[in-house]
């Protein structure tokens, strides 16, 4: 059951936020469209108590809620910049509106945006290990907590890649290239 409501959790993101998008842009009823989206938190506050009900009524805690407990975690992380980069998408595409801003590609400027992704992902998986973590504390000694603790572990794992990925921006920033008009000699012209 818990799995399911993850993939119905999914799918209903995308139809809320399409939904959203097309009274915003299609209908022109902006504030409607913003209000839509604002029910997003629900589609997570739904799993999130579905979850605790299974705990609670004896099931033993497995994958599936780790999942859940990482789908929340994400969706908290990630969902509004997944949201952002969707809207100004739509704008530009059926509303006339400007055209995406695209990621820097060289120095700071890069350095400064892998610095903010990786706090989007660290964010969602701090979010998540702290849902495992109370997961953990709900179950107490007498449950097979094994799987929550292998989810934590990859967590810290999705923290450090993210940090490792970022660090190597600042450490080693990609440098832009040299103009080709300028690398060619004048006889070469």
């Amino acid at each position: 059951m818990i799995v399911t409501l993850i993939v119905a959790c999914e799918i209903a993101f995308w139809v809320v936020l399409a939904a959203g998008l097309a009274l915003r842009y299609g209908a022109r009823k902006p504030r409607l469209g913003a209000a839509v989206l604002l029910c997003e938190p629900v589609l997570e506050l739904v799993l999130l108590v579905v979850t605790v009900i299974d705990l609670k009524n004896g099931a033993e805690p497995d994958w599936k809620h780790g999942l859940a407990a990482v789908y929340i975690g994400f969706t908290v992380g990630l969902g509004h910049s997944t949201i952002t980069w969707v809207d100004a998408r739509v704008a530009h595409r059926f509303a006339g509106g400007p055209p995406p801003v695209k990621p820097p590609k060289y120095g700071r400027e890069r350095a400064v945006y892998e610095w903010r992704t990786a706090a989007r992902w660290c964010a969602a998986a701090v979010t998540a290990l702290v849902l495992l973590q109370a997961a953990v504390w709900y179950v107490g000694g007498d449950g097979d907590v094994s799987s929550l603790r292998s989810w934590q572990r990859t967590m810290l794992w999705v923290i450090g890649i993210n940090l490792l990925i970022a660090g190597s921006y600042t450490l080693f920033p990609k440098r832009e290239p040299a103009d080709r008009d300028k690398e060619r000699s004048p006889s070469a012209r």
